[in-house]
């Protein structure tokens, strides 16, 4: 049984730093893309962070990029997300996903397991 378990949201400050991780068991973590997505009350689900399964390809939606950062470790079948600079508008429930579907790494129909989300609150 695949298992993806977030951890590490909370209540920050605007401009403050949060670190999401993402811990996957019951699949073959290394052969894997990875993504994290966000969804805010009353608003689809949209693509945050991608990375390849080796780590070395990263892609960032274009309001997150310069302030967040996508990992991971294949060892510890972790990946991360270090968000810095936050913004009120950052608020959102944070998923992280892994990609079953050869594709454009924003769709979420492509990735087949789903954590169950962690809420991220950026108060101003």
């Amino acid at each position: 049984q695949v298992q993806l378990v977030e951890s590490g949201g909370g209540l920050v400050q605007a401009v403050g730093s949060l670190r999401l991780s993402c811990a996957a068991s019951g699949l073959s973590f290394s052969t894997y893309s990875m993504g994290w997505f966000r969804q805010a009350p009353g608003k689809e689900r949209e693509f945050v962070a991608h990375i390849k399964f080796s780590g070395k390809t990263i892609y960032y939606a274009d309001s997150v990029k310069g302030r967040f950062t996508i990992s991971r470790d294949n060892a510890k079948n972790t990946v991360y997300l270090q968000m810095n600079s936050l913004k009120p508008e950052d608020t959102a429930v944070y998923y992280c996903a892994a990609q079953r579907r050869p594709g454009t790494y924003t769709l979420p129909d492509l990735y087949g397991y789903w954590g169950q989300g962690t809420q991220v609150t950026v108060s101003s």
